[in-house]
């Protein structure tokens, strides 16, 4: 048993925000409750912490099978319990794709013996991600996953998201899409504005975004399925989730830490700002923690994105898009919207749990009998961030050598800590 003592419970699901202690037994919560005593058990004291339910990151690549050079499912989910994340939901461009249950399964296998927190594939919709003929979801689903995607690229066409959206609805499985329209994004590899020009890079409109999202809300309303727009960049996208939120339809959406922290101005000859969705305008940073704000937005997620240190080290636009964020998530939270006053800390809680639960329809609160997964993290405790220091392989963040105010203390899996910081 572990008993945590005297911290602050934060729990979204049922508004609690009060001094409580939380029994765990085994891999359950056994009681919650004040000046709680369990005779024999671990006493973790949570003084001047709060307690959330477990973190549950939507978006990750955790890059095993097939690209174990950038990340393994080890290393990665070690990264992810430093950052407080209890549950992380792996994309399927790895190689081979996670398109068959085969592959699903030795993900699910490969987690269970090395994983320090818990691994819930997603899913190709397409064989291959190739955008041609459906994958096998019905058997990845019986295999683990929990959502289908062929992130990397938006889903091809029209008619094949039709198609995955029907399939889905029966198996009750969410469609996620990576939204770009590829004809405006072709070449580029940062937003489309003066900082572009002025570097002399090629630059992707921000209606490359919001012309898919689109598609896709329309292709929502046609089918009445569970549609995740992941990591939304742009105003023009997040309006169209807040029509199809008006009008009834099961749209969700996503934020990155970088997009609501960073905008293109930051860019500059380094990889390490190059990502994709690219950073994008200040007017649509500004849109996007309007939207994490008033409840447009369903959750943070990190689009965490490993790559070897050699393949980033290379002209801007022959490097791989994508940056890490596991561990530098809820720094940045924090830090740029809580202690700005921009967002509650009970807000932000709720888009690091109950609102990725709901994403994928579970839930996620702190109650008895409910999973014993808890997030506890310090609101003021003054840190740097240290890439070098991290558990993953890559090291590819903008944020290396960054000081915070915030950080996550304990993250508890199961009824285990699997970090304490």
């Amino acid at each position: 048993m572990l008993l945590i003592k005297n911290g602050r419970v934060l729990d979204p699901a049922s508004k609690t925000d009060a001094a409580l202690d939380v029994l765990l037994d085994g891999e359950k919560i056994s009681k919650v409750g004040a000046n709680l005593s369990a005779p024999g058990a671990e006493i973790f004291d949570a003084r001047g912490l709060v307690v959330a339910p477990g973190f549950i990151d939507l978006h990750c690549h955790l890059r095993e099978p097939g690209q174990e050079l950038s990340e393994t499912i080890e290393t990665g989910t070690r990264a992810a319990a430093r950052g407080g994340f209890t549950a992380v939901c792996c994309m399927p461009n790895t190689q081979p794709v996670n398109d068959n249950a085969s592959v699903t399964r030795g993900i699910v296998e490969r987690a269970a013996a090395s994983g320090a927190v818990r691994v819930w594939p997603i899913g190709a919709v397409s064989v291959g991600s190739k955008g041609e003929a459906l994958a096998e979801i019905a058997a990845m689903k019986g295999a683990g996953i929990v959502a289908v995607s062929d992130d990397g690229k938006p889903i091809a066409t029209a008619r094949l998201m039709r198609q995955a959206m029907d399939y889905c609805n029966s198996l009750g499985l969410p469609v996620i899409d990576h939204c770009e329209d590829p004809s405006l994004f072709a070449g580029g590899v940062m937003r489309e504005g003066p900082t572009s020009l002025r570097l002399g890079l090629q630059g992707i409109p921000a209606q490359s975004e919001s012309i898919c999202v689109g598609r896709d809300v329309e292709v929502a309303a046609l089918t009445g399925a569970r549609l995740h727009i992941a990591h939304t960049s742009t105003r023009g996208a997040l309006e169209y989730v807040r029509w199809a939120k008006k009008q009834g339809l099961r749209v969700t959406c996503e934020v990155t830490p970088h997009h609501f922290t960073l905008t293109d101005e930051d860019v500059r000859y380094d990889t390490n700002y190059k990502m994709n969705p690219p950073l994008a305008s200040c007017a649509d940073r500004d849109a996007l923690i309007a939207g994490l704000a008033d409840g447009s937005v369903d959750a943070i997620a990190t689009d965490h994105a490993p790559h070897h240190p050699a393949s980033k080290d290379v002209e801007f636009d022959k490097a791989p898009f994508g940056i890490t964020g596991f561990e530098t998530a809820l720094a940045l939270g924090l830090s740029e919207l809580v202690h700005t006053n921009k967002l509650s800390l009970m807000r932000l809680v709720e888009l690091f749990t109950t609102g990725p639960a709901r994403v994928l329809g579970m839930e996620r609160k702190i109650a008895a009998g409910e999973p014993a997964d808890l997030t506890i993290f310090s609101t003021d405790r003054e840190w740097t961030f240290r890439a070098a220091e991290s558990p993953s392989k890559s090291r590819n963040t903008p944020f290396d050598g960054r000081a915070f105010r915030g950080a996550p203390m304990a993250t508890v899996v199961a009824g285990r800590i699997a970090f304490r910081r």
